[in-house]
């Protein structure tokens, strides 16, 4: 009984020591990546809901995608549940792109992103 407890302490110390590896991996990545932004958040917000009218921004990131760093937004608009997600380019202020994304996109996506985050923590 007793190694049964020493062997799943260890294995929980060595999920959560690659869990925190992932967490300070991601932190360092972003903080490259804001370095490297000329346009704020607060004005790629700006620019993206100019693209919305009445939208809420539900979630926005930094990062980088197809060799440009990007604040990427979702934005909800009211009397839908479809997502707009817009792109603006760090670095200049520029959309890059604005697609719709319904709520079944929107769950596939999560889970794709969370299946790569995992895969990420996993090599560490």
């Amino acid at each position: 009984m007793k190694i049964r407890n020493i062997i799943g302490s260890a294995v929980c110390v060595g999920l959560l020591a690659g869990v925190l590896s992932a967490c300070a991996t991601k932190k360092q990545d972003q903080a490259r990546l804001e370095a490297q932004a000329k346009v704020s958040r607060v004005e790629a917000e700006k620019i993206a809901l100019a693209k919305v009218p009445n939208g809420t921004i539900k979630e926005g990131e930094l990062e980088k995608e197809k060799g440009k760093v990007i604040w990427s937004f979702d934005i909800a608009t009211p009397g839908t549940k479809d997502i707009t997600e817009v792109q603006v380019d760090a670095l200049t202020g520029a959309i890059v792109a604005v697609a719709k994304e319904t709520a079944s996109e929107q769950a596939k996506e999560k889970k794709k992103e969370k299946d790569e985050d995992d895969e990420k923590a996993e090599k560490k």
